[in-house]
């Protein structure tokens, strides 16, 4: 009877709906890095009550997002600095 009955993960729905928001909008960085931040801790949490693989997706398209955000901004703060010398 317990096989039967599954557990409910919110915090990995909300972990991957957050993560999947960070990568898409990677390019607006002041809403990436937060939605990013947010996807990786509401992922831990899940993870540790629930022990779901929905929780871990959430974790990881955190970090790609947390990732891509940050090369963006790096790229965009290279060429301001560029600019800013010749």
């Amino acid at each position: 009877m317990n096989k039967l009955l599954k557990k409910r993960n919110p915090y990995g729905v909300i972990s991957l709906t957050l993560g999947i928001i960070s990568i898409i909008s990677a390019i607006f960085w002041f809403i990436s890095f937060p939605t990013s931040i947010l996807a990786i801790i509401f992922g831990i949490k899940g993870k540790r009550m629930y022990d779901s693989n929905t929780s871990l997706a959430g974790m990881i398209t955190g970090i790609v997002g947390v990732s891509i955000a940050s090369i963006i901004l790096l790229f965009l703060a290279l060429i301001f600095v560029i600019n800013l010398v010749y």
